[in-house]
């Protein structure tokens, strides 16, 4: 096995027991990004890190090799701080915004021995900017393509990270997550992704669209890593995780809106349920609705937080309304999907975060969350088999890990939820043992 197909995990032993080097593995990720990534590839990443040969030089000399992540080059998305980078969500308007603080998650990573390698591309403004637009789309960066098929579809605003993962280009890549954004993007890509608990992490640092929603997670090769990151990415490691036992774990089947899911995917949950039951793992079929209420509180909350983090900012511009200017006064380079969200952003609400439509939202996420604690605790883990954004909506944790290959040779995901995180990884990493490895993809296509 090459060193970009191995595990975080794996790669830190050999880098523990002195088999392989920072700077080995690092050029290892520099030579696929050059090879496949840029415009005229992947497009996956924006900027890198001109420092990190020298970084990871220093970290094979060094004699305190501490930290769980020690020597292993990440990815991060570009709405995520990273001193002496760019910090731009993906937007021309914020070119000019270099970072002179990492955020709260990068000190950690670095702490725990992470290098950070460059950002990544996403889709612009964590798709907050027009709702033609496609995802992958930014215009500091261009369209990210997926690893697998060009032209097939590569996820929400994340995508610069899960396509990165895919290709091989890090050890584990970081991104931000609202609605579906690190899931969502691990589905499409054949890796794994990890949305925390609401509050797990702090986003200090970080271009927001809801401080109400957001958190900020990795993507990775399994679970196992994703696991690992996330501890690193805390103020407090977290406890010892293992798979639970089959005759021990309680899932439940989320079935709303089943009938939108294709049958070729309900099939392949199928047989992954056939495979839990023959094991004695008790499933039970539950209805978990979506709601609209989870836009209610982005377009109130964006321009409200965005100004926030552009008062601090290195940006010129230091609210979003001068934002929206800088996109209508520019429409060549701007506007190729319009700006309609922005707009609305802008002039429908007050930035006061007093509107009745936000306050009705918030008690509706407080109502829906202690409703759900109720209902679902019972459980370690929910599948996700219909279309709802409830775990979303509620700040519950959730995760994306691989099911198979499709018969387009495109990876398939399950994604799972619960309230209890350590219940709710316990579960996912019995589920991955039931499922196969999937296969990277080939990138000389």
């Amino acid at each position: 096995m090459e060193l970009h197909e191995m595990s975080a995990k794996e790669l830190s032993k050999l880098i523990a027991d002195k088999k392989i080097g920072v700077e080995e593995l690092t050029r290892c990720y520099l030579e696929r990004i050059y090879k496949y990534d840029g415009h005229d590839g992947l497009n996956s990443i924006v900027e890198m890190n001109e420092n990190i040969i020298s970084e990871a030089k220093k970290l094979d000399d060094t004699k305190n090799r501490t930290g769980d992540m020690f020597g292993l080059p990440i990815l991060v998305k570009d709405n995520i701080d990273v001193a002496g980078m760019h910090t731009t969500a993906g937007s021309l308007a914020l070119e000019d915004n270099i970072v002179v603080k990492d955020a709260h998650i990068i000190e950690n990573l670095r702490k725990n021995g992470a290098l950070i390698l460059g950002k990544t591309n996403m889709t612009e403004f964590a798709n907050f900017t027009s709702s033609e637009m496609k995802n992958g789309y930014s215009s500091r960066g261009g369209q990210v393509k997926n690893a697998y098929i060009r032209e097939k579809e590569s996820g929400g605003s994340s995508t610069g990270s899960a396509v990165a993962m895919s290709a091989g280009f890090c050890a584990a890549a970081i991104g931000t997550d609202t609605n579906f954004s690190i899931v969502g993007c691990a589905t499409e890509n054949g890796v794994t992704g990890l949305k925390p608990a609401y509050g797990s992490l702090s986003t200090k640092g970080i271009l927001p669209i809801s401080h109400t929603l957001d958190m900020v997670g990795p993507i990775t090769r399994d679970l196992s890593d994703g696991i690992l990151t996330y501890s690193c990415m805390r103020d407090t490691k977290l406890p010892q995780i293992n798979p639970m036992s089959p005759k021990n774990i309680k899932l439940a089947i989320n079935i709303f809106d089943k009938e939108e899911v294709s049958d070729a995917q309900l099939k392949r949950y199928e047989n992954l349920y056939s495979k839990l039951s023959g094991d004695g793992v008790s499933l039970d079929e539950i209805t978990n609705p979506g709601t609209d209420s989870i836009g209610d509180i982005m377009i109130y909350e964006f321009s409200h937080y965005v100004d926030e983090y552009l008062r601090n900012s290195k940006s010129k511009y230091k609210k979003l309304s001068e934002i929206l200017k800088f996109y209508e006064n520019n429409p060549k380079t701007m506007m190729k999907y319009g700006c309609d969200i922005l707009k609305k952003a802008v002039e429908n609400t007050s930035g006061k975060l007093n509107e009745k439509e936000y306050l009705d939202a918030l008690n509706e996420r407080k109502r829906l969350r202690e409703a759900l604690i109720s209902d679902i605790s019972k459980y370690d883990a929910v599948i996700l088999s219909g279309l709802s954004n409830i775990m979303n909506f509620v700040g519950f944790p959730s995760i994306a890990i691989r099911l198979c290959m499709a018969h387009d040779e495109t990876p398939r995901s399950v994604i799972l939820y619960g309230v209890d995180e350590k219940r709710l990884f316990e579960a996912g990493l019995l589920l991955e043992n039931y499922c196969p490895p999937l296969r990277m993809p080939n990138l000389e296509k």
